[in-house]
């Protein structure tokens, strides 16, 4: 097992009625800017919630943030934050509202000229304002880290950044919430949270037993909730596992003393930005043939997988891994979620030879775990995923 430090900060109200305790988190002087989406909390009642808690504190809100929080939108938000002299911000929503908040966290204290530089330079953010979160929609994890992904529409870049001043002070997480969520944004949840699981679980083995069993286990749970899930969104049980599987598996904790793969996401981010695939999907579009390609280096960790996730047994390492890989494609079916290119854009041609060269352009020339894989592999993964 490799050496690692670990801290997250982030205190979790979990459970129902917890919205109601927002005012014990939030300092009682502070001026909040409410952050949300496209008006689902107007629909679901949790918008309600959330201003009866707040009915003591000076509230602006900023709504609009859509699926995949757009630069420019959130430089509205920023302007607002400055002539309002916003001191403590509070997302309600999603991964893309959270992620949009931390961006802002991030803007609002940033000294330069152009905040985007804050995705480009690569510097981990040390400071940020203060920012709390209420989970509307299980997936990202972002609720309990420090991580963010913004999408800047005009140069359709989709691009990652954070660092330790980015942790969430505090994430309110209600599974009732569940109930209102689309069959579509519950099955993109499901996805999205098993292969955020995989990308810190499927490289090598490490000899680090216990992550090993944490994400299987995360993985086995949603596995068995999913069925319930999508059958019934008001089964409280299931809701509440389907939410804290999503939180586990991007808090940190997994991925500490083992080797992180994250390829499947470079690529995945840059078909969201061309054509505005759900990002979940898009990891479903590719994570198959990411690991069909890549199987020489990964197919002892395939083989565990396949037995321990999915009871497979029999046949040779190289068979169950194989056999794995196949039972990863038929989960992301069950939930209803296409896995081809095709299947999204009839523009896919060129879809490979173009990331290629923006991964070459940026300097992205190892991704993986081994930091093997080149733009050259990256066009033939893609090219396998049409």
């Amino acid at each position: 097992m490799n050496n690692f430090k670990y801290r997250n900060p982030t205190k979790i109200l979990f459970g129902k009625g917890q919205i109601e305790n927002l005012p014990a988190e939030i300092p009682v002087n502070a001026k909040v800017l409410m952050l949300y989406g496209g008006g689902s909390i107007k629909k679901n009642g949790i918008y309600d919630q959330v201003k009866k808690a707040l009915s003591g504190y000076e509230v602006v809100e900023f709504g609009g943030i859509p699926a995949n929080p757009e630069y420019s939108v959130l430089l509205d938000a920023l302007k607002v934050i400055k002539e309002e002299k916003i001191t403590y911000l509070l997302a309600v929503g999603g991964g893309s509202v959270i992620d949009g908040t931390k961006f802002l966290s991030a803007a609002a204290l940033y000294q330069g000229e152009t905040p985007w530089d804050l995705l480009t330079n690569k510097k981990p953010v040390t400071e940020g304002l203060p920012f709390g979160t209420v989970l509307t929609l299980p997936a990202t994890g972002s609720e309990m880290n420090s991580g963010s992904v913004i999408t800047r529409a005009e140069t359709q870049e989709k691009l990652a950044f954070g660092g330790p001043g980015l942790f969430p002070i505090f994430s309110v997480l209600d599974p009732e919430v569940i109930k209102s969520i689309p069959q579509r944004q519950l099955a993109n949840g499901i996805a999205d949270a098993f292969t955020h699981v995989m990308e810190q679980y499927m490289t090598y083995p490490i000899g680090a037993l216990l992550q090993d069993r944490f994400a299987e286990s995360i993985m086995q749970t949603l596995i068995e909730v999913a069925p319930a899930i999508m059958k019934d969104p008001s089964d409280y049980q299931a809701a509440c596992n389907f939410m804290w599987s999503c939180t586990m598996a991007l808090n940190g904790l997994i991925q500490q003393g083992v080797p992180g793969d994250w390829a499947i996401h470079s690529m995945g981010h840059e078909l969201t930005a061309m054509y505005g695939i759900d990002h979940a999907r898009t990891l479903a579009i590719l994570a198959g043939n990411h690991y069909r390609y890549n199987f020489e280096t990964k197919k002892e960790k395939l083989a565990q997988y396949a037995e321990r996730v999915w009871n497979i047994t029999e046949g040779t390492l190289e068979e169950k891994a194989h056999a794995g890989i196949n039972k990863t494609d038929e989960f992301f079916k069950s939930l209803g979620i296409d896995i081809k290119l095709s299947d999204y854009t009839k523009d896919y041609s060129e879809t490979g030879n173009i990331v290629s060269k923006r991964f070459t352009d940026r300097g992205w020339m190892g991704l993986g775990e081994h930091k093997l894989l080149a733009p050259a592999d990256v066009q033939k993964i893609i090219e396998m995923s049409y």
